[in-house]
């Protein structure tokens, strides 16, 4: 019985929107960002290595000193250039959200701003025009 509730409650759980969207969101997210660093490693940075004398960023690294109590081991590198278009890709990803949510923002302000216009009272029926005529007449009396 424990089992049955458990898979009930992780059901009610899993098809709230609030967890369905955000799954979407995700997965959108990751394919964005494949994208962004498509356009950063294959658009943007060949042009800028080109301009700054041939350098390929995914080559830049340090390579460490030989290690004197085992020099038969490969040599160990800092990479630096790839951690500058990681960082390069966040900045660009960064960017595209904001642009989004600031649009988003201004579409809801938007819908803020422009409050309903008030209906107009309705003409009152014909019953009611009389019925207040007489009570103005009833008042006028006393």
């Amino acid at each position: 019985m424990a089992k049955c509730g458990f898979l009930q409650d992780f059901k009610a759980f899993a098809m709230r929107g609030n967890v369905v969207d955000m799954a979407v969101g995700v997965i959108i997210g990751g394919a964005f960002g494949k994208i962004v660093a498509s356009v950063v490693n294959d658009v943007l940075m060949p042009p800028i290595g080109w301009l700054i004398g041939g350098v390929k960023f995914d080559e830049l690294k340090y390579e460490l000193p030989v290690n004197p109590l085992n020099p038969d081991l490969e040599p160990v590198t800092i990479n630096y250039g790839a951690f500058c278009q990681a960082c390069i890709d966040f900045l660009i990803i960064a960017f595209c959200v904001f642009l989004l949510v600031r649009g988003i923002t201004r579409l809801t302000a938007k819908k803020e701003e422009e409050p309903a216009a008030p209906a107009p009272a309705p003409e009152p029926s014909a019953e009611e025009k009389l019925l207040t005529e007489i009570r103005d007449l009833l008042k006028d009396k006393k």
